[in-house]
């Protein structure tokens, strides 16, 4: 596995653990809030996790970019089709964007990679 993914992975779910298991009410209900908002409804999933990513690149949140590339990929978005969601993004947010677009075809990329790497074994 690309170590850009697993360290990713590992550090969110790491640190996710910590802030549950603060028994924090309102940060359990926001976290329950936002996965029952990516779930299928009037808009599919597919739909709802281009939004998401659309929205973490315009706010240039790297950890939830790499979120939403892991739910587009899950989803499986095409190559074209992230490239338009990353046009989208970049329109909306301007050129300050450009930087976490680097980042987030990296981070594809290393998805992409890593199917390949799966679908042999």
């Amino acid at each position: 596995m690309s170590k850009l993914i697993d360290d990713f992975r590992e550090y969110r779910s790491r640190m996710n653990e910590k802030i549950l298991g603060s028994d924090n009410k309102v940060m359990k209900r926001i976290y329950s809030v936002d996965t029952l908002a990516y779930q299928e409804g009037a808009l599919p999933v597919k739909t709802k996790e281009m939004l998401g990513l659309v929205s973490s690149m315009v706010l240039r949140c790297d950890d939830c970019i790499k979120y939403h590339l892991e739910k587009c990929h899950e989803q499986g978005l095409s190559d074209e089709e992230i490239f338009e969601v990353f046009a989208i993004a970049n329109l909306v947010g301007g050129t300050i964007v450009i930087p976490h677009t680097r980042s987030a075809v990296e981070y594809w990329e290393a998805l992409n990679e890593q199917e390949g790497v799966n679908s042999k074994n």
